[in-house]
């Protein structure tokens, strides 16, 4: 089934090149020109990526991603000529997922969008799934369950937690993780890797002080130590 992405931007002309450009990649796609209008087409469509400008005429992108926020976590990108650490950090705590500043190549904003869905919805065929201790981590259908009951989890705390099962007992560096998370283009600082680190090991561990799972490796990063004979994987 093709992703289909919502290019919300008032520059109409930027708008069709950008959905000409990514429908030549097998992506489908709509546009709107305001918050008013993203969210009509919210409101009857299902979308898998949303590209935002903050720029927006009226209600401003990082208003309109803060409500989207409320009823979805379908990836959000920023777009904008606004490229300051203060604009920038605002995009993320609101929920953001990259942050891509004006003017950009359209071979990188296609990287992107790929590596995000890759991230997102790549996951195809077999049910991959990751067991350690009580917690079952069901990487195909996003799904995380403790003691049998559904844990809720950000996006990227699940792209985190997901990237670390995969990789499970192999120490993995904190840039590595934040290039493969929050994207090789992204400017994401390491606390927010640890924070989101500490995040996880309060919702997966029994002592988040002292985790059994969730290891942090001296000098180098983190990772997801599980005995073979506590773990399944199919």
């Amino acid at each position: 089934m093709k992703k289909n992405i919502l290019i919300v931007d008032d520059e109409e002309d930027l708008s069709f090149i950008i959905a000409e450009m990514i429908e030549n990649y097998g992506y489908k796609t709509d546009t709107a020109k305001d918050s008013d209008e993203a969210f009509e087409k919210l409101s009857v469509n299902t979308y898998h990526l949303i590209l935002i400008d903050i720029n927006l005429p009226g209600s401003s992108g990082f208003e309109l991603c803060k409500e989207i926020r409320k009823v979805s976590t379908v990836p959000v990108i920023f777009a904008s000529a606004r490229t300051s650490e203060t604009d920038r950090i605002s995009g993320f705590d609101l929920g953001g997922d990259d942050y891509i500043p004006k003017p950009y190549s359209m071979k990188e904003l296609l990287a992107r969008i790929n590596a995000i869905v890759r991230r997102t919805y790549g996951f195809i065929g077999e049910e991959k799934i990751v067991k350690f201790g009580d917690v079952i981590v069901n990487i195909t259908s996003r799904t995380v369950t403790k003691n049998e009951k559904i844990i809720s989890l950000s996006l990227k705390e699940f792209d985190l937690l997901a990237y670390l099962c995969e990789n499970k007992n192999i120490a993995v560096s904190k840039e590595k993780l934040i290039s493969e998370i929050w994207g090789a283009f992204s400017i994401v600082e390491p606390s927010t890797l640890t924070v989101h680190i500490r995040w996880l090991r309060e919702k997966m561990e029994d002592n988040p002080a002292k985790p059994e799972y969730i290891k942090t490796v001296f000098k180098v990063g983190y990772m997801l130590e599980i005995k073979e004979e506590n773990s399944i994987e199919k």
